[in-house]
């Protein structure tokens, strides 16, 4: 089962915004890059982006990226998304709401197993500061 809707990051400029705001920690598989979604002043001057801004900024919204230099198979590629996916939904009511945050999937994750996903998702996420208790 995929994450809901309200707690994926979709589209390209939220990637983006992400990418080059957002904080980044790395382990052996995985790097994780995570942004606080802040309402800024030029947002609130819409009321339309205002709306759009505030109905999205309690949510938590996780992208995942992999790249086909982790596995040429895109069945390889999709196994290690749905971990990922079921992993995240594990963490999703300890993480703080209001956070974009973005795992991309390195080269040697192809021989990870999920234990070993768990792991080093859980140490990258309290690294970050953003589970809650943490």
């Amino acid at each position: 089962m995929a994450l809901s809707q309200a707690n994926r990051l979709r589209y390209w400029r939220d990637f983006q915004t992400v990418y080059q705001k957002g904080n980044r920690l790395s382990s052996r598989c995985l790097s994780l890059r995570c942004l606080q979604n802040q309402p800024s002043a030029a947002d609130s001057s819409s009321p339309r982006a205002w709306a759009f801004n505030n109905k999205h900024e309690s949510n938590t919204r996780i992208g995942i990226s992999i790249s086909q230099k982790v596995s040429k198979k895109a069945v390889i590629r999709n196994r290690i998304k749905r971990q990922l996916q079921a992993i995240m939904r594990q963490f999703l009511p300890r993480i703080s709401p209001g956070w974009d945050i973005v795992i991309v999937v390195r080269p040697g994750a192809k021989e990870c197993d999920y234990a070993r996903f768990l792991r080093e998702l859980k140490q990258l996420l309290v690294e970050a500061e953003v589970l809650n208790g943490h």
